[in-house]
């Protein structure tokens, strides 16, 4: 920072100013490029912004009027105005990405105020520029860059804060002429997509569905205009309307198929079907899948309507969960989404229809089903306890995982896996034990980074104190390989952050009486645990706290903190003892 620092200084009076001020923007720009975004703003896009402010930048961005003039006191056709709308829009983008960098979960009050600011930022910028036609691409690149930050929110639980700033978003690419050619359409749609997923997530699901009803209209103006110029009779262009439809009519089928039998409720209801009994039905069996095959021509666009009527961003992947809302009819239709994904999984809806193409298969390309639409599908069986489909999408999926080569479908093996080990530990009753003690155990450990801690750990759970009727077989099961899948240097083959977690918290609810039971005994606790042959609830809580140190979910919930004194005490007790 001082280098550089120092050579503007000694350069900027041997420079002309208009020389000096484009290579101050355009090492911005590299410095961005290679991450370094504190520099970047500090000694190049704020050094050139402070010719026009000498105090705070930001005391400048809540009013219109006096942005322009301060930043633009000689119009916008003046030579400097293209380089100070690049060095406002660049400065945004690089505070939101100091932000992730040391706050990515927006966890405290003040990242997540600057993440608005910076939006309010970028919104300003484009309003100003709009008007000008020559700064299309600044209003383009200005879409994108609300457009990720609204998504991280919308992560976070924040869709209320940003739906304006998605509209906004849209109505400038409807507003910008030159961005209004099909070559932009494909960007358009999926703006329109987030403006009606952020109405869904705020609990405005007709409002969802007007904005996507409203987005068809816009799409079949344009697929109008260029009819009426010249057919449509490009492959490439047909292709972009047919996914910008797509897109609008799934979003429509996520609140129309829920409300087409509301006002039903007088026909017959729809009854869970087991999926194993269901293939001998002919397709469509149920109104959830008629109204499927009236709006969607393939199978794969069909899934995808399925998995977004499932989506809901209120519920969680862990603990799980059945739907209980107020009307049978709802719980009708969830189970006959599932139902009918599984019978698009298998490929039995194509065989029904008597497709002439090849039958539906797993693929990880482009054609047909995705394996990671295929992944999302059982990971929200599992979330709805929807057993029967998790297990036999489980069984059509898991071949495909293992045939495929990358860390993408690793990781996705690595967290099906979990979520069947977690079956045992949250529903015992329901679920057998299909796991060996010690084939599974010498399988984990084998995969570990043999450190003494983690073989003294391995070779005590093999031990003959682990019996399969033992209570703790189960967590002890899963403990470890959720060990194991952190443990490895591979960071991308790790589970997501909110099956850590989930798998976490269900280990330490599970053993936490266990454990409090002999943290309550104080020094007299190694003989509580030789009496009650209580090792291995401590082992259980050693792993637990290791997995939250390896995996950096600490920061995720402050019952965590929990657990480390918990440990400790023990640890302090046995030491006494």
């Amino acid at each position: 920072a001082n280098t550089l620092f120092n050579i503007w200084i000694k350069y900027k009076p041997r420079l002309p100013e208009w020389y000096y001020n484009e290579r101050l923007v355009k090492v911005g720009d590299t410095l961005a490029q290679i991450k370094e975004y504190k520099l970047a703003v500090l000694q190049c896009y704020e050094r050139y912004l402070q010719q026009f402010v000498s105090g705070n930048l930001d005391d400048v961005m809540d009013d219109v009027h006096r942005f322009k003039s301060t930043f633009f006191p000689n119009g916008f056709r003046d030579k400097s105005a293209v380089l100070t709308f690049r060095a406002l829009q660049a400065r945004s983008v690089c505070i939101y990405q100091m932000v992730c960098s040391s706050d990515r979960n927006l966890q405290t009050q003040e990242s997540l105020q600057t993440c608005l600011n910076v939006l309010t930022s970028l919104r300003l910028t484009m309003q100003v520029a709009l008007p000008q036609e020559n700064l299309c691409w600044l209003i383009y690149n200005g879409t994108i860059h609300i457009y990720t930050i609204c998504r991280h929110l919308m992560m976070m639980g924040q869709s209320a804060e940003v739906l304006e700033y998605l509209l906004w978003a849209s109505v400038c690419m409807e507003s910008s002429i030159p961005l209004l050619s099909v070559h932009y359409l494909t960007w358009r749609a999926t703006l329109y997509t987030a403006v009606s997923q952020c109405y869904f997530d705020c609990q405005a699901g007709i409002h969802g569905e007007i904005f996507a009803r409203r987005g068809l209209i816009k799409i079949d103006e344009l697929k109008q205009l260029e009819n009426d110029n010249s057919p449509l009779e490009n492959t490439e262009t047909q292709k972009i309307f047919r996914e910008a439809t797509l897109k609008m009519a799934v979003m429509i089928f996520k609140r129309a198929v829920y409300e087409s039998r509301r006002k039903l409720k007088s026909s017959v209801r729809g009854s869970k079907v087991n999926p194993r009994k269901a293939v001998n039905l002919s397709w469509p069996r149920n109104p959830t899948e008629k109204l499927l095959v009236e709006i969607f021509d393939c199978a794969a666009a069909q899934f995808l309507a399925i998995l977004e009527a499932l989506s809901d961003s209120r519920r969680s992947l862990l603990p799980p969960h059945p739907c209980v809302p107020d009307e049978i009819e709802i719980r009708g239709v969830i189970s006959e989404l599932f139902s009918a994904g599984l019978e698009i999984l298998s490929g039995n809806s194509l065989k029904k229809q008597k497709v002439v193409e090849n039958i539906f298969v797993v693929t990880a390309g482009e054609e047909g089903v995705s394996g990671d639409a295929a992944v999302k599908f059982i990971k929200l069986a599992f979330s709805y306890e929807e057993w029967a489909v998790f297990d036999s999408a489980l069984e059509l999926v898991v071949h495909f995982l293992q045939a495929q080569d990358g860390p993408r479908w690793k990781k996705a093996e690595i967290e099906l896996r979990l979520l069947t080990l977690m079956q045992s530990v949250v529903f015992p009753e329901k679920f057998g034990r299909s796991f060996s003690v010690s084939d599974n155990i010498s399988k984990e450990a084998s995969t570990l980074q043999g450190s003494e801690k983690t073989q003294t750990i391995s070779s005590e759970c093999c031990s003959e104190s682990l019996k399969h009727e033992d209570p703790s077989h189960d967590f002890m099961i899963l403990a470890m390989t959720v060990f194991s899948c952190v443990s490895t240097s591979e960071q991308n083959v790790h589970p997501d952050r909110e099956i850590l977690v989930g798998v976490v918290m269900c280990l330490w609810q599970k053993c936490k009486m266990e454990l409090q039971q002999i943290q309550m005994s104080g020094s007299d606790c190694l003989e509580y645990i030789h009496k009650h042959n209580a090792y291995q609830w401590v082992h259980i809580l050693w792993i637990i706290n290791e997995i939250i140190e390896k995996s950096g979910i600490a920061d995720a919930n402050v019952m965590f903190v929990e657990i480390a004194l918990c440990l400790s005490a023990i640890l302090e007790n046995v030491a006494d003892s």
